[in-house]
């Protein structure tokens, strides 16, 4: 299978939310979001966004890597306003199978109201019904509650904990739990 060759939508929707793939010009929106999001985000990621340009040019990069299929970077858009939200990835572990692990983040401003259990019920279904996916996986720091919480209420398994897999973004070892949900 040649992914580059593979046609399937560029952009969903759930009840609340248009999630589309990343275009130029989004980094100004980004940029806002992840500013705006650091304390809840920094424990987790690595943020390399220090500037709007610096948003902009990871936010090209993405549009490029969806294109090619190397990954497959989607932003979220609260329908009723249009404002920028958050963005979730599927990231192609073996387009074989096809296998994809699923990662994302969300403004803070979005939190504790089912934003991203929405996004990722429409990426599940998108990644089942258009890619055809055979199994998804989440993967999180053993400390996140959020997302352990989050994979579990989406039905994913946890099929168990790495010790001493990763790095984080201080730079100490930590544990990384791995969820799964098959198709």
């Amino acid at each position: 299978m040649k992914p580059l060759l593979l046609d399937f939508p560029t952009l969903f929707q759930t009840e609340r939310l248009q999630v589309r793939k990343p275009f130029p010009g989004d980094g100004a929106e980004v940029y806002e979001a992840v500013q705006a999001s650091l304390p809840e985000l920094q424990p987790w990621m690595k943020i390399t966004h220090e500037t709007e340009e610096a948003a902009e040019a990871i936010v090209r990069e993405a549009h490029g890597k969806f294109l090619l299929r190397e990954t497959l970077p989607f932003h979220l858009y609260d329908k009723a306003t249009g404002t920028f939200i958050g963005a979730l990835t599927l990231h192609p572990e073996n387009w074989e199978i096809p296998k994809f692990s699923i990662s994302f983040w969300l403004h803070s401003a979005y939190t504790k109201k089912g934003y991203m259990t929405e996004a990722l019920k429409g990426a599940v279904q998108f990644a089942f019904d258009k890619l055809g996916a055979r199994r998804l996986e989440i993967k999180c720091d053993a400390e996140n509650e959020n997302v352990r919480l989050l994979a579990e209420r989406l039905e994913f398994i946890l099929e168990g904990t790495l010790e001493n897999d990763y790095l984080t973004p201080e730079g100490s070892l930590s544990n990384t739990c791995v969820f799964a949900k098959i198709n």
